[in-house]
């Protein structure tokens, strides 16, 4: 039978099959409709933790460029009423080796069951109930320090329990020694920090907790040093050893002067606690914006990626300006071979050492600890058995690669920010793209609904394309496409909707079918494990510049009053 899928829950007329399930699974009788997703292929299962993450920074000038489910034939028996007949109708999700299906079915009873052939079966949430759980965890801040950014987004949607993933922000304030901290020749140091997290969350969280001070205090150094020379400023290499400084050094924190504190105390407490974050993982993606020099960094360890949108002839011009460091990636391939010479299998099946697909991380320590060093706490404490591919380790690092570019907040420029999981399922123009027509969207709602007559054509066209130049067609730029469209044959760009005011929200909800409310709501529906091997998890940032509207249910961000911000009163 010929069928062409759109989305991951496209029609599949096999009500047979549905029937078994739902009966083998104890469920509510079936009905006569049911659709099925496009099973993944085994490489969708990649780490056994995901994450999208995204952040988006707008800075000025932004502003101007400008189910019903399946239907299901029941007879209703005589006598029965229509309202009876609603109320025992439900949707449901089926998993059911490796795939998953969505019908409607009939029955009050409980729905969510796992049956011993490990198919399970749950209600799907309706539209209304997947916006609210995507809209849980969603924030937006007002900054407000008119240098740059005046608004950020956040929204955090999780595909297991409990969340691998963090963020952190930073905004510490830069003056010159002789000028107070309110003067007009102030500037702002901005951070912002993605951290994905894998094979629990300790690590993600204690890069939360550190990672930014660890940097500041290495900038601190550098910017102190370069007091007394001529110019007062040290170069834009040292900088970036200073931010590479600061992830090198927590790294080291993490992985080995926690097995000395751990040796020391020769307790299992105080073993698991001290070393949790070095037997877990997060990649770790930091922005960070001088408001004064308008340059922004990007310190990449990880498969996250930062991609610059920039307007150009009325369109905007997707830009990345990380490259993706995993076992796939070229370049990441060299480097350890270099590293490593002689190892066969350092990179095997696109992973390293067959096992972890990030080539850079903090903390996953069996990857970087010494045959002795992880037969030490094997024996002592618990571990399991080293990789038998071991020989020099290490062969993961925290050292991120920092790129530079001037941003243009008179143009308009924007950043996004994201974690691999976002990038499976949307393209760096797509994702620029739905940008900018959320921009241009938010905008017309604040000038009482008028548009931009370009605006205008979008929602016109047949084509609904989005308001972004299609790529030059050239590959090499370390990055994968989004394999979830590939594996699942999504094609077309009229899939996309703006339904939402925060703007992370909105890159989430396109990521997840947008247009498809099958498609979001069956994905929503899913938990951990299923949810993992359909959907990454999602923690996106928006960030907005500008005199853009900032409704009244945007929060203020307060700085945090410490430290740094009197010690980083350097002379300029």
């Amino acid at each position: 039978m010929e069928r062409s899928l759109s989305s991951p829950c496209s029609s599949y007329n096999n009500a047979s099959f549905f029937r078994r399930v739902i009966s083998s699974s104890g469920g509510a009788p079936y009905t006569t409709s049911a659709r099925r997703a496009a099973r993944p292929q085994s490489s969708m299962v990649r780490r056994n933790l995901s994450l999208a993450f995204v952040s988006t920074l707008v800075a000025f000038g932004a502003w101007y460029y400008s189910t019903k489910g399946v239907d299901s034939t029941t007879t209703a028996a005589a006598g029965s009423s229509e309202a009876t007949s609603a109320a025992t109708t439900r949707r449901a999700l089926v998993v059911d080796n490796g795939q998953f299906y969505t019908g409607t079915i009939e029955g009050d009873g409980p729905l969510q069951k796992q049956s011993d052939d490990r198919r399970y079966v749950l209600e799907m949430l309706t539209p209304e109930q997947a916006t609210q759980k995507l809209r849980r965890n969603e924030e937006s801040y007002h900054v407000g320090r008119g240098n740059g950014v005046v608004r950020y987004d956040i929204v955090q949607v999780p595909s297991n329990n409990p969340i691998e993933d963090d963020h952190a922000e930073e905004i510490i304030h830069v003056s010159d020694n002789a000028l107070p901290l309110n003067s007009e020749k102030a500037r702002d140091w901005m951070f912002w920090g993605i951290f994905d997290g894998h094979s629990g969350w300790t690590t993600s969280a204690k890069l939360r907790q550190s990672l930014i001070s660890y940097v500041v205090q290495e900038l601190n150094s550098t910017y102190k040093s370069a007091a007394g020379s001529s110019p007062a400023l040290p170069s834009p290499e040292a900088v970036d050893d200073a931010i590479k400084k600061g992830f090198v050094r927590l790294d080291n924190d993490i992985v080995h002067e926690s097995v000395k504190k751990t040796l020391k105390a020769n307790t299992k407490l105080a073993a698991a606690e001290l070393l949790a974050p070095a037997l877990s993982g997060s990649c770790a993606l930091l922005a960070f914006y001088d408001t004064s020099s308008n340059l922004l960094k990007i310190a990449c360890t990880g498969d996250s990626r930062a991609v610059l949108g920039r307007s150009k002839n009325g369109k905007w011009v997707a830009s990345p300006l990380s490259e993706d460091q995993t076992g796939d990636t070229e370049s990441e391939i060299k480097r350890l071979q270099n590293e490593h010479p002689g190892e066969k299998y350092v990179i095997r099946h696109g992973r390293v050492l067959g096992g972890l697909q990030p080539t850079r991380a903090f903390g996953d320590a069996v990857y970087k600890w010494s045959r002795d060093v992880q037969s030490k706490i094997k024996s002592n404490f618990f571990g399991k058995s080293t990789n038998p591919l071991l020989r020099t380790p290490p062969y993961v690092t925290a050292e991120p690669v920092v790129t530079t570019t001037e941003v243009n907040p008179q143009n308009g420029d924007f950043l996004v920010m994201a974690s691999d999981g976002l990038w499976e399922m949307l393209s760096n123009e797509e994702v620029v793209g739905l940008v900018g027509r959320w921009l241009e969207t938010e905008r017309a709602k604040s000038n009482g609904g008028k548009q931009h007559s370009w605006l205008k054509s979008w929602f016109s066209s047949e084509s609904n394309k989005l308001p972004v130049e299609s790529p030059d067609g050239q590959k090499g730029d370390g990055q994968r496409a989004p394999i979830r469209q590939q594996q699942w044959d999504i094609v077309g760009t009229d899939r996309f909707v703006v339904e939402d005011a925060n703007a992370a929200t909105h890159l989430a909800r396109n990521a997840l079918g947008g247009k498809n409310r099958d498609t979001v709501c069956a994905l929503l529906t899913l938990v951990s494990p299923y949810s993992r091997r359909y959907s990454r998890k999602h923690l996106l940032y928006l960030f907005i510049g500008g005199n853009f509207p900032t409704p009244c249910d945007v929060r203020e961000h307060h700085s945090r009053q410490n430290e740094w911000q009197y010690q980083m009163r350097v002379s300029l």
